[in-house]
């Protein structure tokens, strides 16, 4: 909720909303919806549907009016609190990362005039909510982000010792949420998202917009060589020698890129940077949906 002064500041959205669904946006792109945008001299190739009487009574010309798009935008957010999700060296966890990111898009679709619905992939069951317009529906949104991840936090502990639960089946339910045309943002470090994942991810794209918001911890990218203790969820206690670290932000970008070739765009997020950076980070994704 105190997040909503960020998606604000600055905001200079490029839509302009209007009373009720669908085509409760109205872009800046001309085309066969009721706002209008112009009167012009007709020209060949011009549909005679909008010919405006008016005008070309006036000039003894014929006169087009052209339209603003309309368009119904459905944001579906998706949080991945998943166990491997629950974890973090620097200011928070990655868990709680993904979900400020995530509400600081979801407010700034909402005053846009969008819909923003939720699916939160976890170790118990997945949370999920049509998507909704308005300051309500928002609300909503932020309130079920937190119990979802109060309820992961409080999770059976033996949950961490076992394999992440397949992130596709939460993936598959957000596509369910979605009307013809909407918006999947997903905030994940794809920490083994399950074998199908990525192949159920490539054919969504072909038939909704998808966009990727990738969790990064400091600890990830360039980490300290040494000895580092560790506790499992049984009590166990020891020492491990992890493997070495990528060079910092190089795995990140590199599976950015690899998912921008599928028509997947997206941005990384450095847990670390904290909400004031990633607002512009949201301002820059929420420009492409």
């Amino acid at each position: 909720m105190g997040l909503r002064h960020l998606a604000r500041r600055g905001s200079a959205p490029a839509t302009r909303t209007l009373a009720g669904l669908p085509g409760g946006i109205v872009t800046r792109r001309r085309g066969r919806g009721s706002e209008p945008e112009d009167v012009r001299l007709w020209s060949e190739g011009d549909d005679r549907r909008f010919i405006d009487r008016n005008a070309t009574a006036r000039t003894g010309q014929l006169h087009v009016r052209t339209h603003h798009d309309e368009r119904d935008r459905a944001v579906v957010l998706l949080a991945d609190f998943r166990p491997a999700m629950l974890f973090g060296t620097r200011r928070a966890l990655r868990s709680v990362a993904a979900a400020e990111a995530l509400a600081l898009l979801g407010w700034r679709v909402a005053a846009d005039g969008g819909r923003v619905g939720l699916a939160v992939a976890s170790a118990g069951a997945p949370t999920v909510l049509r998507p909704a317009g308005g300051e309500r529906a928002m609300i909503a949104v932020t309130g079920a982000l937190a119990q979802a991840h109060a309820d992961a936090l409080g999770a059976e502990s033996g949950s961490l010792t076992r394999a992440e639960p397949p992130l596709e089946a939460t993936l598959a339910l957000a596509r369910n949420l979605l009307p013809a045309g909407g918006h999947l943002v997903i905030a994940s470090a794809l920490d083994d998202p399950g074998p199908g994942f990525d192949e159920l991810l490539t054919l969504l794209a072909e038939r909704i917009a998808i966009r990727l918001i990738l969790v990064s911890d400091a600890f990830e990218r360039a980490r300290p060589p040494g000895f580092y203790p560790f506790a499992l969820a049984d009590g166990r206690r020891g020492t491990a020698l992890p493997t070495a670290a990528a060079p910092a932000g190089d795995s990140a970008e590199a599976r950015l890129a690899d998912y921008a070739r599928r028509g997947i765009a997206g941005v990384r997020l450095d847990v670390e940077t904290g909400p004031e950076a990633y607002a512009p980070l949201m301002e820059r994704l929420d420009a492409v949906l």
